[in-house]
């Protein structure tokens, strides 16, 4: 452009003069000047704004590379049982189902919403690569819509990664990954609309605080990953406004994670007994697991650890947040020792976690709940259990007993009632119960919410425990 322009001089504002020197008045040279800059700045405009297109392109292929493996694709038949049909002894209701999932541990666990896999009698899981696998339900909380289920893979898997939902802002770009209409790892980019949405989905689901974006969320896209630029999950699909166009919602990711700590707990506390709570997830990555509260004469307790301790190292793996204690202790059986890295006052010290039974524990689970609940509860056998209530709870206690004028009684606890939960954690052992007793105590849980089995029929309930919780679950 300054070559043509220098090339194409006029003299005195005239008529071009050929042969002559190419010489300018200081006006014209001022305004030829001031047309060159600007042409040359357009120029640098259009670049500048096609390098950071290509930077935002570039970021969405990365966000999803890093993503891809670690979301699989759910399907399944749901019975419609209960329906006048299936009253007359017709045959029952199927209805195809789908939806996505995201793995959280390399031995093939995998978090999704509650009502994707609610009912479905089996649950069929595609990995990236195309395998299948059938997966088993392992843990759920009907309340936030979370379930966890486990599949047997043959070779280790790629977990998500993690990233934050405190100080998201609206417009931040983000990324929805999952089985849209079917359509394995369907991408669709937006950007965030606004946080802390409260939405009634349906007349049983209520959610309060939901992430809201205009990134295209369709039926399937449940239980898949909503993702920052940087690839990691920031929230967990679950809802599409009906009848709108861009209108979609997330669970945030810390909510999420949270409610998993807790899931993890419930399922390896049913093998083994630690002893310890630990603080809620930390506000600053790399932080480890902070120790809460240490249980008189448990493991934990006969480990060294107290409270303010923070757990970097679990034999070998590297602690970086709760969630990463918890799966480390996943499968693990009692007898087993564990190298334990903590840091206390900025020392780091080096000690061993010996894993004990739950039935070593001080103080008999039906003693509680006898105590404080007024029922007693028996374990009913896998087989029996899943002939009489079918797939829907993995299993339950029945009550044998209930203790006139107790917090039970007064609620319409009856004898061959089957408790099958207590606010998010099944109870399929009577440890399970002790667990939440002691749970209660830290995380303030009174009264807590009870889920019965009565015939067919699912009833709940909210039980006071009083002032004697504290006694019970610190013996």
């Amino acid at each position: 452009m300054l070559l043509t322009l220098c090339s194409s001089c006029r003299v005195g504002g005239g008529p071009r003069v050929e042969g002559q020197g190419c010489q300018r008045d200081p006006e014209s040279a001022g305004r030829g000047l001031a047309r060159a800059v600007t042409l040359l700045s357009f120029c640098w405009v259009i670049f500048s704004f096609d390098w950071v297109l290509k930077a935002e392109e570039f970021d969405s292929v990365r966000a999803l590379q890093r993503a891809w493996n670690s979301v699989v694709s759910i399907r399944g038949e749901k019975r419609l049982e209960g329906t006048v049909v299936a009253a007359r002894g017709e045959p029952v209701r199927r209805v195809a189902g789908m939806g996505t999932g995201v793995i959280v541990d390399p031995r093939g666990y995998i978090v999704t919403n509650f009502h994707v896999v609610d009912g479905v009698q089996e649950i069929q899981v595609t990995l990236a690569n195309g395998q299948e696998y059938i997966g088993r339900r392992v843990a759920r909380d009907k309340d936030t819509d979370i379930a966890i289920i486990k599949i047997d893979p043959e070779t280790p898997l790629q977990p998500i990664a993690f990233g934050t939902s405190n100080g998201l802002l609206p417009g931040e770009p983000v990324i929805a990954l999952g089985n849209a209409y079917g359509y394995q790892h369907t991408a669709t980019r937006g950007i965030i609309s606004a946080v802390h949405r409260a939405v009634q989905v349906t007349d049983a689901q209520f959610y309060d605080d939901l992430i809201q974006t205009d990134a295209s969320i369709n039926p399937g896209n449940s239980g898949g990953p909503l993702l920052n630029r940087g690839g990691e999950m920031i929230g967990l699909n679950v809802a599409v406004r009906a009848g709108a166009q861009g209108i979609g919602f997330a669970i945030p990711v810390d909510k999420v994670v949270q409610v998993v700590n807790q899931l993890v707990a419930s399922i390896y506390s049913e093998r083994v007994w630690v002893g310890l709570i630990l603080e809620e997830e930390p506000t600053r990555r790399n932080d480890g697991a902070i120790v809460e509260k240490v249980e008189e004469g448990s493991p934990a307790e006969e480990a060294g650890l107290q409270p303010g301790d923070r757990i970097v190292r679990v034999d070998d793996s590297v602690i970086t947040r709760p969630f990463e204690f918890h799966r480390a202790l996943l499968e693990r059986q009692p007898g087993e020792v564990l190298a334990l890295r903590f840091y206390r006052d900025g020392e780091h010290v080096e000690s061993q976690l010996k894993l004990r039974s739950t039935e070593e524990r001080s103080g008999k689970p039906e003693g509680f709940s006898w105590e404080l609940l007024g029922i007693r509860l028996e374990p009913i056998p896998a087989e029996e259990f899943a002939k009489r209530f079918g797939s829907r709870y993995r299993g339950g206690l029945v009550v044998t007993a209930v203790r006139p004028s107790s917090p039970a009684a007064r609620q319409g606890v009856q004898v061959g009632d089957v408790l099958v939960g207590m606010h998010i954690w099944e109870t399929i052992a009577l440890q399970n119960v002790d667990y939440v007793l002691r749970r209660a105590l830290s995380d303030g849980l009174n009264p807590v919410k009870i889920y019965i089995l009565r015939g067919n029929e699912t009833y709940y309930g909210y039980l006071p425990l009083g002032d004697s919780v504290r006694t019970a679950a610190n013996r």
